[in-house]
């Protein structure tokens, strides 16, 4: 959409002069290509924003899965120290000292 401002003044006295002046808005299209650029800007920038929030998201569960399985693992193994312990036999007390002989 074009604005065209267009004022035409005329003198009928000597010497006859008539002056027209206008002005162009330049094109239209010059607004809606900055809107687009803007738009396809906002755009990108928002799919960067919520692959990075996915990601983190990911990184989140894999660690705290490892945590969980790090967990468990010392779970049976302090199941399996305490059948361990249950099947040692306790130490046998040592025989006492003879006595010493006064002779």
């Amino acid at each position: 959409m074009t604005k065209t401002v267009e004022r035409v003044t005329e003198s009928d006295t000597a010497p006859h002069t008539t002056v027209i002046e206008r002005e162009g808005g330049g094109g239209g299209m010059g607004g809606v290509l900055i809107a687009l650029v803007l738009l396809v800007a906002v755009a990108v920038g928002g799919y960067f924003l919520w692959s990075n929030s996915q990601n983190d998201a990911l990184r989140t569960r894999a660690v705290a899965d490892a945590a969980g399985s790090v967990g468990e693992a010392a779970g049976s193994v302090a199941g399996a120290a305490n059948r361990a312990a249950d099947n040692v036999a306790p130490p046998s007390m040592p025989a006492p000292a003879p006595a010493p002989s006064n002779q």
